[in-house]
């Protein structure tokens, strides 16, 4: 497994650029709304967004994973699965954004 220690550093590294890149994107489009007439392009901004940070964390701690033993793998596996497992109940998420104060 140490094997793929460099392919996910790799990997997270690329990912991480990408990230920053969109959450540059999306701010500026937040501000000077130059994406509205093209809702292709804003809707990817805005999956990439939800999405990129979970895919993020899940590559950073496979990496971080390829280091550790078999039981702490198998322990961290099953948490991005149960993530990903909540993603698709939408109330869940619903709940989770209205925690956060509206300001």
């Amino acid at each position: 497994m140490k094997k793929l220690e460099g392919f996910f550093d790799i990997l997270g590294e690329i990912l991480a650029v990408l990230m920053v890149a969109v959450y540059i994107v999306s701010l500026a489009n937040a501000q000077w709304h130059f994406l509205d007439g093209v809702p292709v392009v804003a809707n990817i901004v805005a999956i990439m967004k939800e999405y990129g940070a979970i895919l993020l964390v899940a590559i950073v701690g496979m990496e971080a994973m390829s280091k550790r033993s078999f039981v702490l793998r198998i322990i961290f596996y099953a948490c991005i699965a149960v993530i990903v497992i909540f993603l698709f109940f939408p109330g869940t998420y619903e709940s989770l954004i209205g925690m956060l104060p509206v300001a």
